[in-house]
């Protein structure tokens, strides 16, 4: 059932600025000083460079700042015990929007949110329940469906792959839709296709354990090597960047990046073996969100991006464009456009 929870300036007033509101000059003469509008995010040990939703949530309130003149700061987690204290923090520093990002945070999220039921919550990559907590969840199985439908078809070897960082379901969700796209195209093309690295039906696969040593996936990524595969998708925050190294060093093999647009974030020397990315448009949806406390209208019904609303999408093709055939291309627009109707669904125990 969705709450909706109010935050105006009347509140404000009443609670000593804990909430946000829009920075605007008081009214000449009557004495008053400009209200301060801000919002708190809590990074997990990824940090704000992580080239995924850390990174991505934080250039997303920058927009907000630029669009709506409110004043924004990331609190920097970088390890386990930095995680309750700086929700704590961005609790106590008077702003009535408080972002964490990824499942790290969900426990201290919903502490924090039952203690303060005045503040607006909303919690990146992690479906927590709470009157004031908004989830911020992706189905990117849809987006990553395609992407496996791309891998399959640009493959020379018949070998595609994946991995994770952990069996956690933001995680799995991006595998089984891939795992979907490359079955679609063995049965529209008649091929044969394999996937190393995932088993929809079982749920389990190949995890690093983590999603910051890099060592760690370009060691599973040359065993993929190894074994034929000649396109990966790493599902692993920063350790993802070790399967780009493998695949820069090994030759013949390129990288489909999650989360924001690899071949932007990552350094240029990956560029020529970035494929696509998963895209999470985290960005929109937290000026969205931002925007949303400022007109009073937040709740706490899940905001969940999908390819219909632009909310999940996969990248363009970039140095690696001439490996995918006009033919291919089409294909893929084609069952874009089926998903977004509705003709073709994609599911995953992991859905949002």
């Amino acid at each position: 059932m969705t709450r909706r929870t109010r935050f105006g300036f009347g509140a404000v007033l009443a609670a000593a600025s804990l909430v946000l509101v829009a920075c605007a000059p008081a009214p000449a003469g009557d004495g008053g000083t400009q209200s301060e509008a801000c919002v708190r995010m809590v990074t997990n040990s990824g940090g704000l460079e992580d080239r995924s939703f850390n990174q991505s949530s934080w250039e997303g309130l920058q927009q907000a700042q630029t669009e709506y003149g409110i004043e924004a700061e990331a609190i920097v987690s970088t390890g386990e015990t930095d995680l309750a204290p700086n929700v704590q923090q961005a609790v106590d520093s008077g702003c009535g929007l408080v972002v964490t990002v990824g499942w790290e945070l969900a426990e201290a999220t919903t502490d924090q949110a039952g203690k303060n039921p005045d503040l607006a919550f909303a919690i990146v990559d992690e479906t927590v329940e709470g009157d004031n907590i908004k989830p911020v969840v992706f189905d990117t199985a849809q987006a990553a469906f395609l992407a496996g439908y791309l891998a399959a078809g640009v493959s020379k070897t018949g070998v595609v792959a994946t991995f994770g960082g952990g069996n956690q379901p933001p995680v799995t969700l991006f595998m089984d839709g891939f795992a979907d796209g490359v079955a679609k195209y063995n049965e529209v093309h008649g091929a044969t296709v394999r996937l190393l690295g995932w088993d929809k039906a079982a749920q389990d696969g190949a995890f690093t354990g983590d999603f910051e040593d890099i060592n760690k996936g370009k060691a599973l990524t040359e065993g993929f090597i190894d074994q034929g595969a000649d396109v990966i998708l790493p599902v692993a925050g920063q350790v993802g960047e070790g399967a780009a190294s493998a695949a820069v060093e090994r030759g013949g093999v390129s990288v489909i990046w999650v989360d924001s647009d690899g071949y932007e974030t990552l350094a240029a020397q990956y560029r020529p073996v970035i494929l696509t990315s998963v895209l999470k448009n985290t960005q929109d949806a937290m000026v969205q969100i931002v925007g949303e406390v400022l007109d009073d209208a937040f709740t706490n019904e899940p905001y969940v991006g999908t390819l219909e609303n632009g909310g999940v999408e996969i990248a363009p093709y970039h140095d690696l464009a001439p490996l995918v055939s006009t033919e291919l291309d089409a294909e893929i627009d084609g069952l874009r456009q089926q998903i977004i109707s509705g003709e073709l669904e994609i599911t995953s125990p992991s859905a949002p």
